[in-house]
């Protein structure tokens, strides 16, 4: 399988500010020397050789995960504004269906669904799936004068609803799917997407909390052994404390819940709004090191970024 981050920030979009993008390009002008501008090759070098934030960005664009299978088969995570881009950018599926899964209905996970095209394409057909009861009741609220000045009707007749139970396995495509509830306000789900022997979990909005360490919860299905998790990992330890029940996890916690449960590879996700490229790599080295600090186990951290692919 193949999976694409197309937004990865959380509760609200952070596109860069000038004074980040000034003080990148200061960050950069400080470490060249002559020899780094002699030639094209040279200017090149350089750039490549500057720290990935300095370089690139994080993204600014709320929740959006895409996974493709081996033979095309396309599964949408949550709908923030990341899917405008995924709209843009991404390649359709061959025969215009897509599924959508969502985690919640918060705001961040829904708010890009009026900006993304294919739906709007009378050809294109979607099936939307979760555990939520309501959920197009909810999907179509957000599109009601004077909020917003097309409604849901403009979209595509094709959509079907499904409601599925937590740990009800389902199959799309070449996808097995199951999901679990999770400690966030209103709730939110994790999934657990299986192809050809490997496992992805997609757990966005985690206020990780004991209970989810038991390794007799049910929480063993979805995430023990898996190859790649996608985790909420918005705080550092201080914030997360003093921000008890806001729904999501320190930076810490998610190293802690990727050992318990064997994960081999870790992607940060869910970024706090506040935090620039610069702290975010400072978080994920302080989570590299933690995470040898804890345990002689190799888990791999790494930082959700947009437009990265990992294959799977």
């Amino acid at each position: 399988m193949n999976i694409h981050f197309w937004g990865v920030r959380g509760s609200i979009p952070a596109p860069l500010t000038p004074q980040q993008i000034q003080a990148k390009i200061a960050a950069a002008v400080q470490k060249i020397t002559p020899d780094d501008i002699k030639s094209n090759e040279s200017r090149e070098k350089f750039l490549a050789s500057l720290p990935e934030w300095l370089n690139g960005t994080v993204g600014g664009n709320t929740p959006c995960v895409e996974v493709t299978s081996e033979k095309g088969d396309k599964l949408i995570f949550d709908a923030g504004t990341g899917i405008r881009v995924l709209g843009k950018l991404g390649q359709p599926a061959s025969d215009l269906h897509h599924n959508i899964l969502f985690s919640h209905f918060h705001w961040d996970h829904i708010q890009g669904l009026p900006f993304y095209d294919v739906i709007y394409n009378p050809k294109s057909s979607f099936d939307i799936y979760s555990p939520f009861e309501k959920m197009e009741d909810y999907l179509r609220q957000q599109m009601v004068a004077p909020y917003y000045p097309v409604t849901f009707d403009a979209f595509t007749k094709n959509i079907t609803f499904h409601v599925i139970e937590p740990l009800e396995k389902i199959r799309i495509g070449e996808f097995s799917i199951q999901c679990v509830r999770m400690n966030h306000p209103g709730s939110s789900y994790s999934y657990a997407i299986t192809e050809n022997g490997f496992k992805f979990v997609y757990a966005t909005d985690v206020e990780l909390t004991q209970a989810d360490f038991d390794k007799s919860s049910s929480k063993a299905v979805v995430f023990q052994d898996a190859d790649i998790l996608v985790l909420d990992s918005q705080y550092t330890v201080e914030e997360a404390l003093r921000k008890e029940n806001w729904g999501h996890s320190a930076f810490c916690y998610a190293i802690d819940f990727a050992v318990n449960w064997r994960i081999k590879k870790l992607y940060l996700f869910h970024h706090e709004p506040t935090y620039d490229d610069r702290k975010l790599n400072s978080i994920l080295e302080s989570a590299r090191w933690y995470g040898e600090y804890i345990t002689t186990d190799k888990v791999e951290v790494h930082l959700a970024t947009e437009g990265l692919d990992i294959k799977l």
